[in-house]
């Protein structure tokens, strides 16, 4: 990809069990000159799809409007059932820089698709992350608090409802979350039980805002008859992957649980992998330079 500058996105959409309307989606988006799809990670129990494309500033805005206007057509929030929070169809929209982009760029970038997707497709949009406007809406779980069933409800009523951009109320594809962020890594561990209870009370010890790592939201879910602690790491360079890991290996042991087996959704950069394996094999004064691959990218 040369020196071209680079924006990935990473939009979440709210259907994991009809792949033909996830590869409809999908072939939207990638019908757009230059944006490189990167993965698709489908999941049944969260009845969610997770998106990765990465291509120049201009093709991936484009690319992800055109991903929100064909899910609209093809989803309806109020037969939408799944354990993931949820309020839209295209539940939420990130841009994170790459290369040659700044933060500011990729707030721009949400504003802008934001406003296309509230004006032109007449769906809620809430602005999150870098790009909010308010301090109460930088974090997703503020407003997906309740779900699309809440929003809907509130939406006309409660004035710190009210969206960034389109109308105040909620029609069969819900409402957008748009944004811009960091690197986020989801990481999801599997224990021996299907008790899904026992992963609410781990989630609960580790995530940031009951008083565990920072940089760390979790939930306990049950998917395919298994418990999960599903995580998202917001900042892998202050808390890094085995770390959480650990720490959920610890609590579960509390309850006599093991880990059967981890699940990463969609990419994580080079650095977070190499920082856990040099975690876990002990080296002594590690250097990611010391990675060959790392000799070999593109600058």
């Amino acid at each position: 990809m040369g020196t071209v500058p680079l924006v990935e996105c990473v939009p979440n959409f709210s259907e994991g069990r009809r792949p033909d309307v996830v590869a409809q989606i999908v072939e939207a988006i990638t019908a757009v000159s230059g944006v490189h799809l990167l993965d698709v990670h489908t999941d049944a129990s969260h009845n969610r799809s997770v998106v990765t494309c990465i291509g120049p500033p201009d093709a991936v805005a484009e690319a992800a409007f055109r991903g929100a206007a064909r899910a609209a057509q093809l989803i309806d929030l109020r037969a939408h059932k799944g354990v993931h929070p949820r309020i839209g169809a295209t539940d939420v929209i990130p841009f994170i820089p790459v290369r040659g982009v700044r933060m500011a760029d990729c707030v721009a970038l949400a504003r802008q698709v934001g406003r296309r997707i509230g004006e032109e497709l007449s769906i809620p949009v809430y602005l999150y992350g870098e790009a909010a406007t308010c301090p109460d809406r930088r974090y997703l779980s503020a407003i997906r608090r309740g779900g699309f069933e809440a929003l809907k409800a509130e939406i006309a009523t409660r004035p710190e409802r009210t969206p960034d951009f389109g109308p105040t109320k909620v029609g069969p594809a819900g409402a957008t979350a748009v944004g811009a962020r960091f690197f986020l890594i989801a990481f999801n561990v599997y224990l021996n039980t299907d008790d899904v209870e026992k992963a609410r009370h781990i989630a609960r010890a580790v995530r940031a805002s009951s008083g565990g790592l920072q940089h760390v939201q979790a939930m306990g879910v049950l998917v395919d008859g298994q418990a999960q602690v599903s995580m998202n790491i917001t900042d892998y360079r202050r808390t890094p992957l085995h770390r959480a890991l650990e720490l959920v290996r610890r609590e579960a042991a509390r309850y006599g649980l093991t880990v059967t087996h981890t699940e990463l959704v969609g990419v994580a950069p080079l650095e977070a992998w190499v920082q856990a394996a040099a975690w876990y094999l002990q080296v002594a004064g590690f250097r990611l330079t010391q990675v060959l691959e790392t000799h070999l990218l593109d600058d």
